[in-house]
């Protein structure tokens, strides 16, 4: 993520879960309690900045004169999934306008709430009235402010606003991982995959949402998941740019989000979803050519990239499935797993052992599973 910043500014970021804020049952967004929730947030970030210690007093004239924060979110594809809407789709597109419509104008409102408590950030006001209606009247008419609802704009020009930013959609990699819901914008990599990290070059990680999809319903396949189960490398590249476009009409700072491109995606393909990226109002953009560096974070298979490894993307969809369930992996003698004492489930001839604390292939070094 590349967040603009002030000399001297510091980062102040939240995320809301928004696989919290759907009502399962009916399979719609919790509204009511997402405002709740931005609300509480707004407040909590705006605290953090009294209560931070810092170390630089250049730190601290900057913080407490913009009063910046980033209420951001993780859980974005969980939320889409619960209410059955396909990312990228229309439907799902229009679901995300109005969910961060309503994050967007909730913490705008919000902190024109605090500023009528505990007044406006001091970088927004003048030595007199007319200075300050002046700073006032420059805020509300930027490209971002034209955009939102003109109760909002009037409210600041009356009573000023608490914080010169709000909105900023961070990664929560490794928070989203934690809890166990994407990450940040993104939609899951895949419902099975692999990850490099610390513990070792592959870990499988597994998608708790597509376990709990199986549990309330038995009779389905894991192989065979419903259309709303979208990966990243099975949206096309534009598919990404535009939900990216839709989600930046309501941020007024930074986004972290990748557009998934698959492997042989040339020059000017690559040149045409920038474009596309520029013209939907996004302020940057990250494209991602799979297998195009010699290692990578995430990857659908556990073994080094090469040309061979992923078949291009046009020729054969790529197949969502939990490694536990392939049946086609298991006989009435051999379990393959990431247990201990299982069959490896990537090479199909070591043994899972322990080692180190980690549950590992004693054939091929792969890491399967990770207490640590």
């Amino acid at each position: 993520m590349e967040q603009p910043l002030a000399p001297f500014s510091v980062c102040n970021l939240a995320a809301v879960n928004l696989a919290n804020m759907v009502n399962k049952e009916t399979k719609q967004v919790d509204f009511e309690k997402l405002i709740n929730t931005v609300q509480t947030g707004v407040r909590l970030q705006d605290n953090v900045i009294d209560a931070t210690p810092y170390f630089l007093e250049e730190n601290k004239k900057q913080a407490l004169g913009e009063r910046r924060v980033g209420l951001g979110v993780m859980g974005l594809a969980d939320l889409l999934i619960y209410c059955e809407k396909e990312y990228g789709s229309k439907e799902g597109n229009e679901l995300v306008d109005k969910v961060f419509e309503t994050i967007a104008t909730t913490a705008y409102r919000t902190s024109i709430e605090l500023a009528k408590e505990k007044g406006s950030f001091p970088f927004l006001k003048g030595k007199t009235e007319e200075e300050t209606n002046r700073l006032r009247q420059a805020f509300i008419n930027t490209g971002y402010m034209k955009k939102m609802p003109e109760d909002i704009r009037q409210s600041i020009l009356e009573n000023g606003i608490r914080n010169s930013h709000l909105i900023t959609v961070a990664p929560t990699g490794s928070t989203g991982t934690m809890i166990g819901v994407s990450t940040g914008l993104e939609p899951y990599f895949s419902f099975t995959y692999y990850r490099s990290g610390r513990l070792g070059k592959f870990i499988e990680v597994k998608a708790e949402i597509v376990n709990e999809y199986l549990e309330r319903n038995p009779n389905a396949a894991s192989s065979e998941l419903p259309k709303w189960f979208v990966t990243a490398m099975e949206l096309a590249p534009e598919a990404h740019a535009d939900t990216q476009c839709v989600i930046q009409r309501w941020v007024d700072s930074s986004i972290s989000k990748t557009v998934n491109a698959p492997k042989g995606y040339t020059v000017e393909q690559v040149q045409k979803v920038y474009e596309r990226l520029y013209k939907g109002g996004a302020k940057g953009g990250t494209v991602y050519v799979d297998g195009s560096r010699d290692a990578q974070v995430l990857t659908l298979k556990a073994e080094g990239n090469t040309s061979e490894d992923v078949a291009p993307a046009s020729l054969e969809k790529p197949k969502v499935v939990l490694v536990e369930t392939i049946q086609d992996l298991r006989s009435t003698d051999v379990t393959y797993g990431s247990e201990i004492g299982d069959i490896c489930p990537i090479c199909r001839k070591g043994e899972v052992k322990e080692h180190g604390g980690c549950n590992t292939c004693d054939n091929c070094g792969a890491q399967l599973k990770c207490g640590l």
